[in-house]
């Protein structure tokens, strides 16, 4: 548990802030119960799957300002499909909608390998580009989902065995969450591809000379972008029936979250539960302010500085380890690191120090550390066949 504490330090803060908030609110309204604990879930499902989207990109040294366009499309896209078909169809709605993701997300990973131009810049063109193709397909908000996707996020998960007091602080959309989530970002980070997501993220260079594909794993990155967004589509169509081609307010808020969370908007450092938890917390101060019956316009504006204020210290703290970064990065040696060369000469930062451990053990870490021995050996030989200097005697 010290360990833990330890190392996930500013996570524990981020629950022990959300504990306090939940502490507010009852207080703010007595009747604060399941019911609405299960609307809070329904409601932080899009914005979640924006902020793991956001998420996986900035890790990597990215940004991706077509989130919230891309959620929009997607959700167009499902509830046009599924207005007037049959509940089977929708088994392929689904994996259909999940596939446009992932290939838009490529699609904008290799505009920007390809082009060279800034992440900023591609993304957001992308967003313009999207939020046209999404009133393309529907003028105004419409469609329909199925009745078992509605389901699957309405009412609460029932286990046996526990009484229902307790059954009723379990709903379904934080479940579906936490499942889609696990799936694919438990895996991904104890993989090869996600060292490498981290090593470009903490300093590209480095990662290149150490033998990772910077191309490729920057457009998979963006990929699984591309795949979180359309997972927070759906989650719109299940949450209101309908699809809205109009993207909300998720760009800014995953932006906000991510830094909240504890992701250096630099790359290399952070995960996803962080971000996740900050997810919570904006929503439930959102909560609170609209039960003290703050004007909407004014809650809007709190909400907006709050965000604003957040990123701007996210922005802040970037630029303090910006010389630690390039340090890092001057001292990799060349052409390959040799073994635990990473963990010598600017250690990858926001990989853990096994992980370090095992991205040096790869081939081509090792070709470079033969090489490196070839070279000093030849040398240690070259200096032993030198004949000795006589000492010039007066």
């Amino acid at each position: 548990m010290n360990h833990f504490l330890r190392r996930q330090g500013w996570v524990s803060g981020l629950f022990a802030l959300l504990i306090v908030l939940f502490i507010v609110t009852k207080l703010i309204q007595p009747g604060y119960g399941s019911g609405d604990f299960g609307s809070l879930a329904r409601a932080v499902l899009p914005y979640a799957f924006a902020v793991a989207a956001q998420t996986v990109v900035v890790i990597a040294g990215g940004i991706d300002l077509s989130v919230a366009a891309m959620m929009a499309l997607t959700s167009v896209t499902a509830a046009s499909m599924m207005a007037g078909a049959s509940e089977e169809y929708a088994l392929f709605v689904v994996p259909f909608v999940l596939a446009m993701g992932f290939v838009l997300g490529a699609l904008n990973g290799l505009l920007i390998v390809v082009t060279r131009v800034p992440d900023i810049v591609v993304t957001l063109a992308m967003l313009f580009v999207l939020q046209g193709a999404a009133l393309l397909v529907l003028g105004a908000p419409g469609g329909s989902a199925a009745e078992w996707l509605k389901a699957m996020i309405s009412g609460t998960v029932p286990i046996p065995g526990l009484p229902d007091t307790i059954d009723a602080w379990l709903p379904k959309a934080l479940l579906v969450l936490v499942i889609c989530l696990c799936v694919i970002w438990i895996p991904l980070r104890r993989s090869r591809l996600g060292l490498s997501i981290y090593a470009i993220g903490s300093s590209e260079l480095a990662a290149f000379r150490s033998g990772v594909p910077v191309a490729r794993t920057r457009v998979i990155a963006y990929a699984l972008s591309g795949l979180f967004a359309a997972m927070g589509g759906l989650a719109l169509t299940m949450s209101t029936g309908i699809g809205a081609p109009i993207p909300g307010p998720y760009l800014l808020a995953s932006v906000a979250a991510v830094v909240l969370g504890g992701v250096a908007l630099g790359g290399g450092k952070g995960g996803l539960l962080g971000p996740i938890v900050a997810v919570f917390v904006l929503r439930l101060v959102r909560t609170d302010l609209t039960l003290l019956a703050i004007d909407p316009n004014v809650t809007a504006i709190i909400e907006g500085a709050i965000m604003v204020a957040v990123v701007m210290f996210g922005a802040f703290i970037t630029m303090g380890g910006g010389n630690d970064r390039l340090a890092s990065a001057r001292a990799s040696s060349f052409p390959l690191v040799g073994e635990g060369g990473l963990a010598k000469r600017g250690r990858m930062r926001g990989v853990p120090g096994n992980a370090n451990a095992s991205f040096c053990h790869t081939p081509l870490i090792r070709l470079g550390a033969a090489r490196q021995s070839t070279f000093s050996h030849k040398g240690r030989r070259q200096r032993s066949a030198a004949p000795p200097q006589s000492r010039a005697t007066p």
